[in-house]
């Protein structure tokens, strides 16, 4: 194979890895749109009498907790494989390198088969918390916070967790994506799998906190969807440490505590 055919190959395997990422997410997006839309309709109808207020208070039914796990792990594509997209790029480059040196060769979806699952089993764990809060009549139809105290102190506790050492070691992983495959670089399918997993465990580590504020601002609210998901990429392709997380932090807890004292 000629050096131009072989840098070719590369050019074209990386485009395709890439192109893989967009569409899946492109494809959440589309779902979270569709979805957005059907609820904004239902949201309008029931306002026209009382509905509106009995849809905070109806328990769920088996089917309802499915519908939604389904919407958070959809969801959780959508807003976290851009974000993941450098360390799934540096794995499908050192897995081609060592596929040229006659090594296995792993298929990169392997690798995002394994964070993929981390998310989904999070997205379960989402999925209890907005039942609970639910329950409790602490969300709208729009799954938005109905309760200023609630909302300010969950800035304020999201605001704290930016600055813990827990989420600037996960955040560094995540920040270094070379270093994190170099050292933690396992072959085989299922290898590969389970560096996705624990790729997926820092990522959830570092991000989870920033998740929850889904059920401030609305996890319908694809606005403040999106603005999360930006954010999330912005902290990962920013030069490693832990200065944007505590500006961050620092402007959650301020936005908190300002929320909790216009409290009448």
């Amino acid at each position: 194979m000629t050096e131009m055919s072989l840098k070719s190959m590369i050019h074209r395997d990386r485009w395709i890895v890439l192109f893989g990422l967009l569409s899946v997410t492109a494809l959440a997006w589309l779902y979270l749109v569709l979805m957005a839309a059907d609820m904004n309709d239902m949201t309008a109808m029931s306002a026209m009498g009382d509905a509106m207020a009995k849809m905070r208070i109806v328990p769920w039914t088996i089917v309802d907790f499915g519908l939604m796990y389904v919407m958070w792990s959809v969801m959780m594509m959508g807003m976290m494989l851009p974000s993941a997209s450098p360390m799934v790029l540096m794995f499908a480059k050192i897995n081609r390198d060592q596929r040229d040196k006659g090594e296995p060769f792993v298929p990169t979806g392997t690798f995002v088969a394994g964070y993929i699952a981390i998310w989904s089993a999070f997205s379960l764990v989402a999925t209890v918390l907005q039942l609970e809060l639910h329950d409790a009549g602490l969300l709208s139809p729009m799954m938005a916070s109905t309760n200023a105290a609630y909302s300010g102190i969950a800035f304020m506790l999201v605001g704290l967790y930016q600055w813990t050492p827990l989420k600037n070691a996960c955040l560094r992983h995540c920040q270094t994506p070379l270093g994190f495959l170099m050292t933690r670089w396992r072959d085989g399918a299922g290898g590969a799998f389970r560096m996705g997993l624990s790729h997926g465990a820092y990522c959830v580590g570092c991000c989870w906190a920033l998740m929850a504020l889904l059920f401030v601002g609305g996890v319908m609210n694809l606005l403040w969807v999106a603005a999360i998901a930006i954010f999330t990429l912005a902290e990962k392709c920013t030069q490693p440490g832990p200065w944007l997380p505590r500006i961050s932090g620092a402007a959650l807890i301020a936005w908190g505590a300002w929320t909790v004292a216009q409290i009448p």
